[in-house]
């Protein structure tokens, strides 16, 4: 941190805008190479303390466009006006992201994310789910899975917009290893943010998270290719027309044959998953411009399960489970998403955007499996030195049978629209209509035949159809005061005509920035968020719709501070946030794997509190790494169980999550990445037995991955003066490198004397990746 007192400080002030003057909400702005700086407010504007009678450089900065830099050198006292205007540009993203994270943000509980970070991550599949997994209070524990809870909530409960359009997600997967992709595609990504809870009316109608992406606006031609044992991806993007068209188009494979036959269960697995994405925008004139954004996604998962051997227990009774297979799984899912988004500016500061999209998914459960298994006690056998069997438990059969199709259509029509009132009001409001048509056919049972008894254990045979119209509305107002106290308000309202409820969600922000060497916010916030329910939430336990449910109702209460330092040449910064939810006409659920089966009424109350930390910052000059520290306690009480407050299914008390790179001294292109992600056990009962719903505790969940990567250039491949291929990034990942053998569900057998038992399943082992990414 620069020596600078208070008397030898002058301000500098003014607003960050595009070339087309609208205002660029929440850029960075800072003196070069130091930690002083600040970010713009949602109106642009901004204001801090430089030092005076000295020459130093001001960079202001923005995802998606070009930094700027102004050399200044102000009097003493000196209050001066610096308007900014950034050109767009593509081809530095990297940098502008990096930089700009380090400086504290007015906003709560809002987490900016590199894209480049994305496609570094040692994951399985480069799945960009996985990053919101090193982010405080976020939950997730299966690589094999895209699915995330936040801060106590479940999967279904999170927002996710791209360009402003709510995407979706598969209704009927069980299982992580049936998952395809989440809708992102990190190679068409320019900007991501992330809040974790208390975010601004005009985003929509869940109780979690809310994930807000912004795809490319390329303004030159380039692409990628990557490859690797688990996948491959491709992409490209480019300008024709005169610029007026521009466009960004990525096609993704996921092959997770290789991983899967890490798992416990042995056979013949043959997953595959691809889709296709484009957002294509032509500008009309200065004021006007189009954009399509479409994709489809197709995801076919057959397994044909051959055998499986599980020891577990303690070292004073160890048991071990023996089934032989017969039959197969086959799930398939075809989901189509489309959207029309037309924006007018009438001038500098009002715009409009009209949105229309829709939604087609068509998916089908085809499951035929039958196990004959045998429970039985082991002991070590010297003479082989390996265990045996020595006494049985349990011999029977397991038999599973499902065919379940599913088909939902969603039509939404939108709009949103900004007014900037003047230089300290920002207006926003808008208003959306959808259309929702699901057919859903329902056949499954599965029982189990052990010991002279058999014991149905579900039995489902139902068809349901669901046709339903939503209304939904927002206004907001965010305003500051003396560039010290900025403010956000508003109200959501929403009505669905199939309960004919109508809910009113009001909402705060505050933000106090004060003037301090070291860049420091105080942020609060309290609003009403209210999730109607939907499609998942209706269906019961038994296959039947509860068409009088009505929205869960959560308030959160929620305050934190944001503080920027530097120690030496290196840039840190730190946050810290406690929270509340208190939440109302709750749906109790339970977790099998990833498929949450709701009890389809609203008889219990929940509330959710902890402690989220996180610091972030240059602990290797010249990477940016970042750990996190998650405490919470999340209890529900069903009405008329007897039993008071328990925990939820997803009360993971204590969680920890580090990103960590480095790299060689004198050459930065040797990188190596470390991702480690842990998490206390989660609560959990046997099936269908409502009295002794979470009580027992899971194992933790622990997982690193490492990666390492070499960066080769090339500046001599060219075809006329354009470079044919850029660079070539070449990465080795180790997966799971301690070979944790984490639990995602348990199975339940029963023995000759009702005694229950609970069988883990676990997730994948130690796996040894190598990826290639080629940009061009």
């Amino acid at each position: 941190m620069p020596a600078y007192t208070q008397n030898s400080k002058a301000q500098l002030q003014g607003k960050i805008t595009n070339t087309e003057g609208t205002p660029l909400s929440y850029a960075s702005i800072a003196i070069l190479n130091t930690q002083t700086g600040t970010y713009a407010d949602s109106l642009g504007n901004y204001r801090f303390l430089v030092p005076a009678n000295q020459n130093f450089v001001c960079i202001a900065q923005f995802v998606g466009y070009v930094p700027k830099k102004i050399p200044l050198k102000l009097a003493k006292n000196q209050v001066f006006t610096l308007n900014i205007r950034l050109e767009t540009d593509s081809s530095n993203l990297k940098e502008v992201t990096v930089k700009g994270s380090k400086l504290p943000s007015e906003r709560v509980s809002i987490f900016t994310i590199p894209p480049k970070t994305i496609k570094t991550l040692p994951t399985p599949f480069g799945e960009f789910n996985k990053i919101l997994a090193t982010l405080p209070g976020v939950v997730t524990n299966s690589e094999l899975s895209s699915s995330y809870s936040v801060r106590g909530g479940n999967f279904d409960e999170n927002l996710v917009y791209v360009n402003n359009i709510e995407v979706y997600r598969p209704f009927l997967v069980r299982a992580g290893q049936q998952e395809g992709l989440s809708f992102i595609n990190p190679d068409l990504v320019q900007k991501v943010e992330f809040s974790a809870g208390g975010w601004e009316a005009k985003y929509g109608d869940k109780m979690s998270s809310a994930l807000v992406i912004d795809y490319k606006k390329p303004t030159q031609w380039g692409g990628s290719v990557s490859w690797g044992l688990l996948g491959g991806t491709a992409h490209i993007e480019g300008v024709a027309a005169r610029k007026k068209l521009s466009f960004v188009a990525g096609v993704r494979h996921k092959d997770s044959q290789y991983l899967l036959n890490t798992l416990p269960t042995s056979g013949e697995y043959l997953p595959r998953f691809t889709d296709v994405q484009a957002l294509f925008r032509y500008q009309f004139s200065k004021h006007t411009s189009l954009e399509w954004l479409t994709a489809y996604a197709k995801n076919n998962y057959l397994v044909r399960p051959a055998a499986r051997q599980t020891t577990f227990g303690t070292l004073d009774t160890p048991f071990r489970l023996l089934v032989a297979f017969n039959g197969q799984e086959t799930m398939q899912y075809a989901l189509f998403q489309s959207a029309l988004k037309l924006t007018h500016y009438f001038n500098k500061r009002l715009r409009t955007e009209w949105l229309v999209s829709g939604m087609n998914t068509r998916e089908r459960e085809f499951v035929d499996v039958e196990g004959g298994y045998r429970l039985c006690d082991i002991v070590p056998d010297p003479t082989t030195n390996t265990n045996r069997c020595v006494a049985e438990r349990s011999i029977g059969t397991i038999y599973e049978n499902a065919r379940n199709r599913l088909q939902a259509t969603i039509i939404s029509a939108a709009s949103r629209n900004s007014w900037n009132i003047d230089d300290n009001h920002f207006l926003e409001f808008g208003g959306r209509y959808n259309a929702e048509n699901i057919n859903d056919v329902l056949e499954e049972y599965s029982f189990i035949d052990s010991a002279g008894f058999t014991s149905l254990n579900q039995s489902i045979n139902n068809k349901l159809a669901l046709r339903s119209h939503r209304f939904s509305g927002y206004i907001q107002h965010s305003f500051n005061i003396k560039d010290l106290h900025t403010i956000n308000y508003g109200v959501r309202v929403g009505y669905w005509n199939i309960n004919q409820e109508w809910i009113v969600s009001p909402r705060f922000q505050y933000a106090f920035t004060p003037d301090w060497r070291q860049p420091t916010v105080f942020k609060l916030s309290a609003g009403v968020y209210q999730q109607p329910p939907f499609y998942r939430e209706l269906r019961d336990r038994e296959g039947n719709l509860n068409l009088d449910l009505k929205a869960q109702q959560s308030l959160h209460l929620i305050g934190g501070v944001e503080r920027s330092f530097q120690i030496g040449e290196r840039s840190f910064k730190w946050t810290a946030e406690v929270y509340y939810k208190y939440i109302q006409n709750v749906i109790p659920y339970d977790i099998d794997n990833v498929r949450i089966r709701y009890f389809a009424k609203n008889n219990a109350t929940a509330f959710a509190t902890g402690l989220d930390l996180r610091i972030s910052g240059d602990f290797v000059k010249g990477a940016e790494s970042w750990f996190s520290l998650g405490l919470m306690n999340v209890r529900e009480d069903v009405e008329g169980d007897g039993v008071g407050y328990i925990r939820r299914p997803t009360d993971q008390r204590l969680t920890f999550a580090a990103y960590f790179e480095d790299h060689l001294p004198n050459n930065p292109t040797f990188r190596a990445y470390v991702n480690m992600v842990y998490g206390t056990g989660l609560p959990f009962g046997p099936p269908n037995n409502d009295k002794f719903r979470s009580a027992l505790n899971g194992r933790a969940y622990r997982r690193i991955d490492i990666g390492f990567s070499k960066v080769v250039s090339f500046d001599n491949i060219q075809i006329g003066n354009a470079r044919v291929l850029k660079s070539l990034w070449i990465g080795l990942e180790i997966l799971n490198i301690l070979a944790t053998e984490n639990t995602i569900s348990y199975n339940w057998i029963t023995d000759t004397n009702s005694m229950q038992y609970a069988i883990p399943n676990t997730l994948s082992t130690r796996f040894i990746n190598f990826r290639l990414i080629g940009n061009f």
